[in-house]
């Protein structure tokens, strides 16, 4: 157990720099009773929860039988690739970018590979990783940092998604030319030979949870409620998914949770880091993810804005730019180098290259 939990720090840099500075702040900052209000509690079970369900539908293979039933109707190269990168683009909204990489990368490296167009790899992959990070960007549950910030703010579902709706339209059109331009309409069948599964009842009774968590993003169940129904059920209907959720990721949320309490309770420094960002919060949060990645930069300074619509924007946008820019990246990455090590240079190339494009044009906006 000590050398899994090694494992996952020495892996997950992320988790092991937000332990150091929650410690560090501990040091300055001592325990006591304060601690317990830094936590977002809100933002904690609701993603607990989709975590959960999530997972649960990935074991009855849900997004895959999806993916297959809608690829099977398509007969052209362009029309392929506009499918995997679409289901990319709008499982996103409601998986969470790391989710819909995990699914549809490995399914997209061998529907390459069925078509023969393994030298598109490099810019299907990109196009592909690029449309979960924008994709996921319209909804307060497609992304951590969304699921955060909108839990801080004080906008309804409706202002959320009207914010964010002008940047995910301007995506999906980017992507859309750039699939015309790169790709042919040459006619390709694909033999998917998987046989068609009826859904399973277990399918439905996830969707129906899920159907909660929404009401719940809504105000219409309160998270304590959420958690208690969503506990219960999945415990019942299968424990083992309790084992195989990211609790990395809940750990760097409550550390950096601490280390940004901390960091408030510090008067004069709090002060001057205000007044730094003051006006330029979408720069800074987009300048910051390419560093520490998009979801630790919405935790860090939200602690210093009360301008949430410039964090919203600027740390989704800011997902685009370096491979660790969005740690759901590095799932593409990660797909690509254990599988073609020798196309790893070639796409890095190729990720910053188009990435980089996307972003100039998104901050232009």
């Amino acid at each position: 157990m000590i050398q899994k939990i090694k494992a996952s720090f020495r892996q997950d840099t992320i988790l092991t720099v937000s332990l150091f500075l929650a410690c560090l702040s501990c040091l300055i900052i001592h325990p006591d009773s304060q601690y317990i209000h830094y936590i977002d509690f809100n933002t904690m079970i609701l993603l607990f929860c989709l975590m959960l369900i999530v997972q649960g539908l990935k074991e009855q293979d849900f997004f895959q039988e999806i993916g297959e039933r809608i690829l099977s109707k398509v007969k052209t190269e362009r029309g392929i690739i506009f499918t995997l990168v679409s289901l990319c683009f709008f499982s996103s909204m409601f998986i969470t970018n790391d989710v819909a990489l995990i699914t549809f990368i490995p399914f997209g490296l061998l529907i390459l590979e069925m078509i023969h167009l393994s030298s598109m790899l490099c810019i299907t992959i990109t196009l592909m990783t690029i449309a979960a990070n924008l994709g996921s960007m319209l909804t307060p549950i497609g992304n951590p940092q969304n699921l955060y910030l909108f839990s801080i703010s004080e906008y309804s579902l409706q202002e959320f998604l009207l914010l964010t709706l002008p940047y995910t339209l301007a995506s999906a059109i980017l992507l859309f030319i750039v699939i015309f331009i790169r790709y042919k309409k040459n006619r390709i069948d694909i033999q998917l030979q998987k046989q068609r599964k009826k859904i399973k009842r277990q399918i439905y009774e996830y969707l129906l949870l899920f159907f909660l968590c929404l009401l719940s993003v809504a105000g219409v169940i309160p998270r304590v409620i959420l958690l208690g129904i969503i506990t219960v059920c999945i415990w019942l209907k299968d424990g083992r998914l309790f084992l195989k959720i990211d609790y990395a990721l809940l750990l760097t949320f409550v550390c950096f949770f601490i280390f940004i309490g901390n960091m408030n309770r510090m008067e004069g420094l709090h002060e001057l880091i205000i007044h730094m960002i003051e006006k330029q919060e979408r720069m800074i949060s987009i300048g910051i993810s390419q560093i520490i990645s998009n979801v630790p930069a919405a935790l860090l300074l939200s602690g210093y804005t009360d301008n949430i619509k410039e964090l919203i924007i600027g740390t989704n946008i800011g997902g685009l730019g370096t491979l660790i820019a969005s740690m759901a990246s590095l799932i593409s990455y990660k797909q690509v180098a254990m599988k073609y090590p020798q196309q790893k240079r070639r796409y890095l190339l190729t990720f910053t290259f188009w990435n980089v494009i996307f972003l100039i044009i998104l901050c232009l906006l």
